[in-house]
């Protein structure tokens, strides 16, 4: 029988997700969040921003109420289409609403200065 393995996606803004992102390649499991703007019932696509951002996300596999305005956190595969288009394929979705964008991106940085430093401190 075999197994899957479902990876733990990776934190990274929606600012970070660009050509020259280590992050940005076919398959990626990352977790991102941002603010709905809008959202197509028919095709179950939403698309999130945050700054100047955005990303598409396919959320026919969840089962989660989307309101437009609210802040959400995804987690999923990154798929890169031939037209160079990008969309996440997500496989868990949550509301997260009350979040400050600001803090988060902050503490996001203090994390990897966090890592970074008990890496090289490793003997």
């Amino acid at each position: 029988m075999a197994s899957s393995v479902i990876n733990a996606g990776a934190l990274v803004t929606l600012q970070e997700l660009n050509s020259a992102s280590p992050h940005f390649k076919q398959g990626a499991s990352l977790r991102v969040t941002g603010k709905l703007q809008e959202y197509s019932f028919e095709n179950a696509v939403a698309l999130i921003v945050d700054g100047n951002a955005t990303l598409k996300i396919d959320t026919q596999h969840l089962n989660i109420n989307l309101r437009v305005g609210s802040i959400y956190q995804f987690i999923g595969e990154l798929l890169i289409q031939p037209n160079n288009e990008v969309i996440l394929k997500a496989r868990v979705g949550r509301n997260v609403d009350g979040i400050d964008l600001n803090l988060y991106h902050q503490s996001l940085k203090l994390l990897r200065e966090f890592i970074s430093d008990q890496i090289s401190n490793t003997p």
